[in-house]
């Protein structure tokens, strides 16, 4: 037991002072705490680390190996003691001795490791304040990655070593960047106009960006140190060659650093993009549902769903505009299409040459995802922006809804057209695409092109919040230029406006002084003021060219143009990938500073409508105009219903009475009358079965569906009318019309059911035979009412014709006109003829009409013989019914004689068979209809009701204008103010949350 404790003790003692000796060269880990040292300075305060750097697994391997640990030497002697006899106590003693010292050096060199560690750790910065650049997730990894087996698996301390890199050359290159920023120029910061206090200063000068502002100083004290030893030489032919050559010397240290930028910049790039890999692959295995948890929506989806809301939203309150957004706006043609898409990183927008092509604002919201796809709004469909005929979908999309969005003799909408990209290394924003600022009408555009550009761009540049992204055409001449002092009107001070200064290769190329191009990014050429200015290349001009194409060449522009070589240009200032940076640091710093100010004005708006509905409407809930138009729609259904619990008999009562109704002047005029004009009952029945065939092939069929149709359509508006007493709600009446219309003008009944109907009732038509009394009597019925019914309207044509009767003469105080006179004394002469001859044929003959003229005109009475046969016609009609009457009397007992076929009898009841055979026909024509009605018209009308609520449902303008009134307006405005208020605190929460 003792020999293994020692030798245990051996081997701690080996490990601690192989350590030891391994701790007296300074570790890479070292070596980047000093280059960190050198790069800092006292004036820039870091804020302390949350969250370890991607190194930090390695901290157990290298903290422990390179301890500061003393050696210590243990001093044991071995050997035999001749002069003393107690070696066994010696060695006893000794062991013990040992045991003590191997356990205090244990103890100390675990103290030294730890106060080491300490001290390392003290000296590590705290970024904590950039906390929200790693998402969510990647601190939750711990959950679900075993940390321990990862660090088991790593290599050993000395492999790790040699796989770090040399970190003194990259202090070394670090401090080589000399020339990136100069202090006092708008690359401090993009926006140093807005922030000259000594806080926004101090927060913007963190992390790298403090360190490099802090190289700029250094470079810029340099500088000063060359000229001075510039000019300190003095005129002179001695001193001219000296001279000369510090210039070259000056010019080769200028190229020099411009190529050591442009290195940087670079690697920074790299760096960037493999970081963007990075995270393309663990938001895709986050999508893919590995962590198996649901992913948060992003800050700018939550963000850009209130400004959506906005957009719908229509009232008279203003505080809807005071959300920041970033508005692109621009002289036609000037870039602002590419610009955008050189942010978005993507083709999406529809491009021509020279014409037109942005109609309408394009609210483009941009956020980070693992792949690069566009969503519109209103729609599911993901384009793939990695496919090229994806983005031909989509721009050829866009141009579509642009289109649509144009109402008839207009060039532009005001209508907005929403759409979400989302891609690896997007840069979070909403920005919104105006039409291009036009000076001249061209043909083709409406009067008021001009003035709605203008109108619609002052709209979205009044926000005060808003960030005005001015983009102005390098290659055009700035006088020419229009937008800038519009931009100038909106935001005199420059407090939120960018400028971006496009085709910068062709401004090199065509302006003769290059001057003119550094004169507008210091802002001294043009009269409007900004927060920063860019210059960017969006390519060369050819709309094929990719997005890397078109990124290629403008680093290889910026990289080879004199602009930069000559220091006209500043590195911060140039390309694209500068501008989105600072566009959506400035749009983040606007929301945190402006949201919440305009979260409480929708809490005070929505407190203001809630007290007018209270107020207004004490015992209505709050319904908006989609609730409305829902409640409306289930009454409009089960209305419909109802109409299948309708009654066979009620349906089949109604057609038939409106079928005779319909065709019983044809029956009696055509049929009925000219056969009872015949002399016996042969011709009578061969009269009789000609016309009704005759009006059975034709007509009939027709007349029935007309019949039946109008039946429902009575029958649908009565219910859709009919009031349900105190539930009743008039707003519902305008749209319950407006369906009811439309379902009538779409359904169309059966084509199929004439036909089927002919056949029946031309069968129904045939059959003449009576099988019982019952039979008879019905039909001797329905002929008197239907005679008596003519008469009746008979006489009152004939009524009017002559005037009142003597009686009402004298109590009504009336008076005959001169036409009712002489109409008077012609139906008495008339009459009497009728009296003289009671089998009088239906025509008068022209001997007749002579001799009735000239009777009338020996007593005085001047007459013309049309008016004679117009009067015979309605006397005769008369004389017709009331003889038909009188023979209907008689046929009342004829049923004995019918049954023998009339043999042996003067009694022929011809004319009630034809009644009958009629009276037969409306009721089998009626049941055939109720049972088309019932079975399949009804259904039809019902998909008809349903599909036009459909469509109305989708139709916005349909609603507001079927459903209005200050109630719905107040309860709509309520909706929308809540819904923005509530979002709005959401996203407060989410933005506070991601601060910490």
């Amino acid at each position: 037991m003792w020999r293994a404790r020692a030798a245990g003790g051996r081997t701690v003692c080996r490990n601690l002072i192989n350590g030891t000796h391994g701790a007296r060269g300074r570790s890479p880990l070292q070596k980047l705490h000093l280059v960190s040292q050198s790069i800092h300075h006292s004036h820039y305060p870091w804020s302390r680390f949350q969250r370890l750097p991607l190194w930090t697994s390695v901290q157990q391997f290298s903290t422990l190996n390179h301890l500061p640990l003393r050696s210590t030497k243990l001093l044991v002697k071995y050997g035999f003691q001749p002069h003393r006899n107690f070696w066994l106590a010696r060695a006893a003693s000794r062991l013990l001795r040992l045991r003590y010292i191997i356990l205090g050096s244990a103890v100390g060199g675990g103290y030294t490791a730890k106060k080491t560690f300490d001290q390392w750790k003290d000296l590590v910065p705290d970024l904590s304040e950039y906390k929200w650049i790693v998402p969510d997730f990647v601190w939750e990894l711990d959950q679900y990655v075993d940390f321990e087996k990862l660090t088991k698996a790593l290599p050993d301390s000395e492999d790790l070593v040699k796989l770090l890199p040399d970190f003194d050359k990259i202090g070394e290159s670090l401090s080589s960047l000399k020339g990136l920023f100069t202090p006092g120029s708008p690359g401090d910061t993009a926006f140093r106009a807005t922030d000259p206090g000594f806080e926004n200063e101090k927060q913007y000068k963190k992390g790298l960006l403090g360190e490099l502002i802090l190289l700029q100083q250094q470079i810029q004290q340099h500088e000063e140190e060359a000229r001075r030893a510039t000019d300190h030489y003095g005129p002179g032919s001695s001193q001219q060659k000296r001279k000369v050559s510090d210039k070259e010397k000056v010019d080769q240290l200028q190229e020099e650093l411009l190529r050591t930028q442009l290195k940087y910049q670079r690697m920074l790039e790299r760096l960037e993009k493999e970081n963007k890999e990075l995270r393309k692959i663990v938001l895709q295995k986050d999508d893919k549902g590995i962590h198996q948890r649901k992913l948060k929506k992003s800050l700018i989806d939550m963000y850009s769903e209130v400004l959506d809301i906005l957009s719908d939203y229509d009232a008279s309150y203003n505080t809807q505009d005071h959300l920041p957004r970033v508005v692109v706006v621009g002289d036609q043609s000037a870039g602002k299409t590419s610009v955008l898409e050189m942010i978005a990183q993507a083709r999406i927008f529809p491009r021509g040459s020279g014409e037109m092509m942005t109609r309408s604002p394009v609210k483009v919201t941009l956020s980070e995802g693992p792949h690069h796809v566009a969503v519109f709004k209103d729609s599911s469909r993901e384009f793939d922006l990695t496919k090229e005929e994806d983005l031909a979908a989509l721009r050829n999309e866009i141009e579509i809804r642009m289109k649509k969005s144009v109402r008839e003799g207009c060039t532009v909408s005001s209508e907005t057209i929403s759409l979400s990209v989302k891609g690896p290394g997007l840069q979070r924003m909403v920005l919104v695409d105006l039409p291009g600022v036009i000076s001249t009408v061209t043909s083709g555009m409406a009067p008021d092109t001009k003035e709605a550009i203008f109108s619609m761009s002052k709209a979205y540049m009044q926000n005060p919040n808003a960030i005005i992204l001015c983009i102005q055409d390098g290659s055009v001449d700035a006088e020419r230029s229009i937008v800038t002092d519009l931009v100038s009107q909106m935001d005199p001070q420059g407090k939120r406006t960018i400028f971006v200064l496009t085709k910068v290769d062709l401004a090199e190329k065509n302006v003769a002084s290059p001057s003119r191009i550094q004169q507008i990014i210091e802002g001294k050429l043009f009269p409007m003021k900004a927060l920063g200015y860019f210059a960017v290349v969006t390519g060369k001009g050819n709309s094929c060219e990719s997005i890397e194409s078109i990124r290629e060449y403008e680093e290889e522009f910026f990289q080879n143009s004199k602009l930069l070589k000559k220091c006209m240009l500043k590195a911060h200032q140039v390309t694209t990938r500068n501008l989105s940076l600072a566009v959506s640091d400035r749009f983040w710093r606007m929301v945190r500073e402006s949201v919440e100010q305009q979260a409480d004005a929708f809490k005070a708006t929505r407190f203001n409508l809630e007290t007018e509905w209270k107020n207004n409407y004490p015992r209505l809930r709050e319904l908006d105009r989609d609730e409305l138009f829902e409640k409306a729609k289930n009454e409009i259904l089960d209305e419909v219903i109802s109409l299948s619990q309708v009654t066979p008999k009620h349906w089949e009562e109604i057609l038939q009475k409106t079928l005779w109704e319909r065709v019983s002047t044809h029956v009696i005029e055509n049929i009925y009358l000219p056969a009872a004009q015949t002399m016996n009952s042969g011709t009578f029945n061969t009269t009789v079965d000609i016309k009704l065939k005759q009006w059975t092939d034709k007509q009939l069929p027709t007349k029935a569906v007309e019949v039946a149709w109008a039946t429902l359509q009575e029958e649908f508006s009565r219910f859709m009318t009919e009031e349900k007493g105190k539930e009743h709600d008039d707003i519902f009446d305008k749209l319950k019309q407006a369906v009811k219309e439309e379902s009538i003008k779409r359904h169309k009944w059966n084509e199929k059911a004439e036909d089927s109907l002919r056949v029946i009732q031309h069968n129904a038509l045939e059959d003449r035979s009576i099988s019982d009394k019952q039979q008879w009597d019905a039909a001797i019925q329905f002929m008197e009412e239907t005679l008596q019914s003519r008469l009746k309207d008979t006489e009152s044509v004939i009524e009017d014709m002559v005037g009142p009767d003597w009686k009402k003469r004298w109590l009504f105080w009336v008076r005959r006109t001169k036409e009712q006179a002489i109409r008077s004394e012609t139906k008495n002469e008339l009459e009497k003829m009728i009296k003289c001859n009671e089998e009088h044929p239906a025509y008068l003959a022209s001997d007749e009409v002579t001799t009735v003229r000239k009777n009338l005109e020996a007593r005085g009475v001047a007459v013309d013989p049309c008016l004679i046969k117009d009067t015979w016609h309605q006397v005769y009609r008369r004389h017709f019914l009331k003889k038909a009457l009188g023979h209907c009397n008689l046929c009342r007992r004829g049923f004995y004689y019918y049954q023998r076929h009339f043999v042996d009898s003067e009694l022929e009841c011809n004319d009630v068979v034809l009644f009958w055979r009629i009276q037969r026909m409306l009721a089998i024509t009626a049941n055939t209809l109720r049972q088309q009605l019932t079975n399949t018209e009804v259904r039809r009308l019902e998909k008809n009701v349903k599909e036009v609520l459909e469509d109305f449902a989708e139709d916005c303008e349909k609603k507001v204008k079927l459903l209005t009134g200050k109630r719905v307006q107040l309860a709509e405005d309520l909706k929308k103010v809540r819904e923005i208020q509530e979002k709005l605190e959401v996203f407060i929460e989410a933005l506070h949350q991601e601060e910490k």
